[in-house]
């Protein structure tokens, strides 16, 4: 097998962003830790956030995040109504924040 590689052109596992729901490859997507401790790694798996999402949300205050996880029943429906939940949480939290301004 000369010239043979062990990897497939596209190793990357396709994922899914938690902002979004899109499917993404890992390569294209930055790990999420809820506690904000990316670096302890140990027993801890990651959830995703893909670029764009990351770069306009990602650099916001994360106060009221796990308030809101809970509020959209995280961990405790299923992920399609998680998303569905959490996403209009956020739609009402950025319509309110707009008229604050």
């Amino acid at each position: 097998m000369r010239g043979a590689t062990p990897f497939a052109e596209n190793s990357s596992p396709e994922v899914t962003c938690i902002a979004c729901g899109e499917k993404f490859d890992e390569d294209d997507t930055y790990e999420y830790d809820k506690y904000g401790d990316q670096w302890c790694r140990q027993g801890k798996e990651f959830e995703r956030v893909c670029k764009p999402c990351y770069r306009e949300n990602c650099r916001r205050t994360r106060d009221g995040l796990e308030k809101a996880l809970i509020a959209a029943d995280a961990g405790r429906t299923d992920r399609e109504t998680f998303l569905q939940q959490f996403c209009e949480l956020m739609a009402e939290g950025s319509e309110r924040e707009q008229k604050e301004r």
